[in-house]
């Protein structure tokens, strides 16, 4: 095991002793012998089994037999969540014939990034991760379950079931995907479109026909965003069914690998005589492992902001400093667009999630000995699912890439060091992707332009006035601010001028996610600036030096300058209301700090004052 991985992962368990050991203490008060519905009265199980049919009703009446809880994050809104609209039939087929019964617990918001990038909705957006927690607890709440299974995929919504899951630690628990879409127009050609559509050169309809063509039909998307980075985690971490992520949605195999987890999680149960609780999975190597995986792949930076709250939710303590020491031994592993244009059809084809720990393991960069919804060990993740006369098999995975231009291997990786950088200074600390950056653009030294929103951005590139050497300071986007929405809406004018011979950057508190790319961005700057940051004191014409090979960003004035200037707040009011706005006012008042998972739940396993 590399030395600083062994580091980094004894300073978490010291750090997080105290909120580690009162999580698990509450975690085994919460476990029940036998079934989990014995505990509730005539009346409640009466209501609880009311709806069911004749059989079912007598299996869960006989008080000897597992009942298994879906929580599901189904609409037919997401394209990679319109699929699990047949799941719960299917999974309560199967559990039947593993002598276990089934309920839908809970259905849980699921919004789509995609529909409202640069919309007023997107503001909801990360706050939906903890309303989705707070779902996953609701539909548990009943306390008929002795296990759980949680379908969901994309980008709020797999961390917030995975709080939800711990905080519901003594059951067992699942994910299953739905697996992405087939491939569509090449993700090189769709940014092709995208910057010609900004520069005026195609109008709106060629724009939507290409746009069309990239996310086509049901499935996740096939870029490799938070959607699918969270779908890579949950395999790093054990919960979900080895090499299984990236099987396409509405195949064969794909019903087949759901028909499994449902068996799996009937094993798992404490009647079984093999109890295995999420909490018991999920440690402080998880998390490590997690992470690794994360720099091995150039995984969304989302999961800087949002690990930090997962691994809260199980009274582990993560900082960006973990991030930053492992991704300097961490080496970078695959090119998936954004960083590279192939997509996550290729990356299976490549070898996918069994290349990528074996090669992690043999290597000595990953906890190979941890628990998993499958057994101990990360070697049970090196398999390649597939069917032979209609039988699901885990046969032997590859270990090597089938295609090193997608998957390379830890002795020759595409970069000795993994993809997200901590970034430090008088401005605060943030985080940068750098694994789409090209070494020309690792350095930018050039003059302020402050922005207090990416509209206003935007309306600047279209009148011609940021042809020059220029850092965007993009402000008053933190999760205080306005909910943190993702600012996507940079990336394709700034990429243009990129493109013209312009040294280009950005730095803002709010949000760019797994859609990053080739401009180098400081993200989630903390302090916000609504929360006092320096960032709120930067004024036009400051002279910025971005200095992605040393972690820093300086601004370039007198010591004590930046200190003595008054902060700057604009109108945010236009934030507060309309599209349900109104509704998480108070989720901007009570939300921590990017830096601390931007979350609203107690964060160190005591009660907040």
């Amino acid at each position: 095991m590399n030395e600083i991985i062994k580091k980094v992962t004894d300073q978490i368990v010291t750090r997080s002793h105290k909120s580690r050991e009162i999580y698990l203490s509450r975690i085994e008060a919460a476990k029940r012998h036998g079934v989990n519905r014995q505990k509730l009265g005539c009346s409640n199980l009466a209501h609880a089994m009311a709806p069911m049919d004749q059989y079912e009703k007598g299996a869960l009446a006989a008080l000897e037999k597992p009942n298994i809880g879906i929580v599901t994050a189904y609409n037919d809104m997401l394209s990679a969540h319109e699929p699990y609209k047949l799941y719960p039939a299917l999974i309560k087929r199967r559990l039947l014939e593993e002598g276990a019964t089934c309920q839908v617990a809970g259905g849980v918001p699921a919004m789509c990034d995609g529909v409202t990038q640069s919309q007023p909705g997107m503001e909801l957006s990360l706050f939906s991760r903890d309303n989705i927690a707070m779902g996953t607890a609701i539909g548990l709440s009943h306390n008929v379950f002795d296990g759980a299974i949680y379908l969901g995929v994309c980008d709020k919504i797999v961390p917030g079931l995975l709080i939800g899951a711990l905080s519901f630690g003594h059951l067992p628990g699942i994910f299953v995907p739905a697996g992405p879409m087939p491939s569509g127009i090449s993700n090189a050609e769709k940014a092709r479109i995208r910057q010609e559509f900004a520069q005026g050169k195609v109008s709106e309809a060629e724009l939507l026909k290409a746009e069309s063509a990239s996310y086509h039909s049901s499935g996740t998307c096939t870029f490799y965003g938070t959607a699918n980075s969270n779908q890579m985690l949950l395999e790093m971490m054990g919960l979900q069914l080895p090499n299984s992520s990236f099987v396409n949605t509405n195949t064969a195999l794909r019903e087949a690998l759901t028909e499994e987890a449902a068996k799996q999680i009937v094993a798992m149960t404490e009647i079984s005589g093999h109890y295995k609780p999420i909490a018991e999975i999920v440690d402080e190597r998880s998390f490590v492992n997690a992470i690794i995986g994360l720099m091995a792949t150039g995984g969304s930076t989302n999961h800087t902001i949002h690990l930090i709250a997962m691994a809260r939710a199980a009274g582990i303590v993560l900082t960006w400093d973990d991030f930053d020491a492992l991704s300097k031994v961490i080496p970078l592993l695959c090119k998936l667009y954004p960083n590279g244009t192939a997509d996550v059809n290729a990356f299976r084809e490549s070898g996918g999630m069994s290349v990528v720990i074996a090669q992690l393991i043999e290597a000595g960069l990953l906890h190979a000995d941890v628990e998993t919804v499958v057994g101990r060990g990360l070697e049970r993740y090196i398999v390649e699912p597939e069917l032979r006369s209609g039988i699901l098999h885990f046969a032997q995975g590859p270990r090597e890439s089938r295609d090193e231009a997608v998957v390379a291997s830890c002795v020759e990786p595409f970069s000795q060091e993994g993809g997200l950088k901590l970034l430090s200074g008088i401005l605060g600390r943030s985080m940068i992707k750098t694994s789409a950056l090209k070494a020309e653009h690792l350095l930018v030294e050039a003059p302020a332009m402050v922005f207090e929103t990416q509209e206003a951005l935007q309306a600047a590139f279209k009148k011609g006035e940021l042809e020059k050497d220029f850092i965007a300071v993009v402000r008053y986007q933190g999760p205080k601010s306005n909910g943190m929405p993702e600012l996507h809406g940079l990336m394709t004018p700034l990429g243009v001028l990129q493109d013209k011979g312009y040294k280009v950057a950005i730095i803002t508190d709010g949000r760019m996610s797994g859609a990053s790319g080739k401009v180098p961005s400081a993200i989630h700057m903390s302090p916000e600036a609504a929360a006092g940051g320096m960032i709120a004191r930067i004024v036009d014409g400051d002279r910025i030096r971005f200095d992605v090979m040393n972690g820093t960003i300086e601004v370039l004035l007198e010591d004590g300058e930046l200190e003595k200037r008054e902060i700057s707040v604009p109108d945010l009011s236009a934030n507060r209301h309309g599209f349900g706005r109104e509704l998480f006012v108070s989720m901007r008042q009570s939300v921590g700090s990017a830096e601390e998972g931007a979350s609203l739940f107690d964060l160190s396993g005591e009660e907040r004052a």
